[in-house]
């Protein structure tokens, strides 16, 4: 198990590609809980804590709080496929709240969470991130294949989701036949209309 805190430092994109192949070596870990929130943590850093992330196969829990840094679509959307390799992890707490990833990144999250089909438990944090449409639609595509998922948060708030993303988003979590508890937070800059 390895947990570590780096909140409210100057990690940059250096110090934090460090952490990406440290973890790389890693490939017997179960359980990992990383805080690099209030960073200056951008996509190089994120696409390398990725590449880490993608050689621990054996991560059946997973916390990253990555709240608060400069990532974009390249390095989220990189996150998404490093997950893509985390076939076994069973809980996984994602929070990126207040980054710059767009509909790109939701896109790739929701690919990369596509082949996780152990998750039971998922909660994704992901406001004020302008993700729209397309984001949400393609993030309920992927949740569609996570068939075993028993409870879901997710939290969408403050983005620029609209009546077809709402909507996209919704019949993707219909697939989820096993939910038991679902949390679904879409307050946003505008009134959406959507029936689950």
């Amino acid at each position: 198990m390895l947990q570590t805190d780096k909140i409210e430092n100057k990690i940059g994109d250096k110090g934090a590609s460090g952490l990406g192949s440290g973890l790389a070596n890693c490939i017997n870990l179960s359980n990992l809980t990383l805080d690099l929130s209030c960073n200056e943590i951008g996509d190089k850093c994120a696409s390398d804590l990725s590449s880490g992330l993608a050689n621990c196969i054996n991560l059946s829990n997973l916390t990253l709080n990555i709240i608060s840094n400069k990532i974009g679509e390249k390095g989220a959307s990189d996150l998404g496929s490093g997950l893509a390799n985390c076939i076994n992890l069973s809980n996984l707490t994602l929070n990126i709240n207040n980054n710059e990833i767009g509909d790109k990144c939701a896109s790739g999250l929701g690919s990369g969470l596509a082949n996780c089909i152990n998750l039971s438990n998922l909660t994704l944090n992901i406001t004020s991130n302008e993700i729209g449409d397309k984001g949400a639609s393609d993030l309920g595509s992927g949740l569609a294949n996570c068939i075993n998922l028993s409870n879901l948060t997710l939290n969408l708030s403050s983005n620029a989701i609209g009546d077809k993303g709402a909507s996209d988003l919704s019949s993707g979590l219909v697939n989820c036949i096993n939910l038991s508890n679902l949390t679904l937070d879409l307050r946003q800059k505008q009134l959406i209309c959507f029936g689950l």
